[in-house]
């Protein structure tokens, strides 16, 4: 998760020319706890780099999602591994098995979160395929850029493919104003 927002936020700033404040946190653990990367992106210049409330939330795994959705704005995006993420707090979520993804497409699950930048980039407007390309082969080790390539290449068509059924999902019916004022 760290990795991903320092290379969202190279991709916004360093290749999209946008303004970028990242911040991480970790759990206790060593290795295998919860971490956190918040990244704002701004075309003007950021005042306080923490995320006050959430415009997008992407969560890798079901305590996450559980945790971070309430900082969710009304209107945010909220994108999850549902290889991980059963529980959806929304039928708003795109859902993507990003993990699942990587382990049966790439063979190989440490990618699963390239898989995920690339799907972002198809499913928000915050930064273009090209800058997040760039930003990821410019991170990665040497050696693995076809297969980090290939990484997200399955998650932006993975993204197209999860876009599709949402938007031909039934929207939930809204309530006239008037009914609601009624119900008091």
């Amino acid at each position: 998760m760290i990795l991903m927002g320092i290379i969202l936020a190279e991709a916004a700033g360093v290749y999209d020319g946008k303004y970028v404040a990242q911040t991480q946190s970790y759990g206790p653990e060593a290795r295998g706890g919860s971490s956190k990367s918040e990244v704002i992106v701004s075309d003007e210049e950021i005042d306080y780099p923490k995320a006050m409330k959430l415009d997008l939330l992407l969560a890798m795994n079901q305590k996450s999602c559980d945790e971070f959705y309430p900082d969710l704005k009304p209107d945010g995006i909220l994108i999850v591994d549902s290889t991980f993420v059963s529980q959806v707090p929304t039928p708003k979520a795109f859902q993507v098995p990003f993990t699942r993804i990587a382990r049966e497409k790439l063979k190989k699950e440490v990618v699963a979160n390239i898989v995920a930048l690339g799907a972002l980039t198809q499913l928000c407007p915050i930064v273009s395929p090209k800058a997040m390309e760039r930003a990821v082969l410019a991170r990665v080790p040497k050696g693995t850029e076809k297969l980090n390539r290939e990484a997200l290449r399955a998650g932006m068509a993975a993204a197209r493919r999860a876009k599709k059924v949402w938007l031909a999902a039934p929207a939930a019916p809204e309530v006239p104003m008037e009914e609601l004022l009624d119900s008091y």
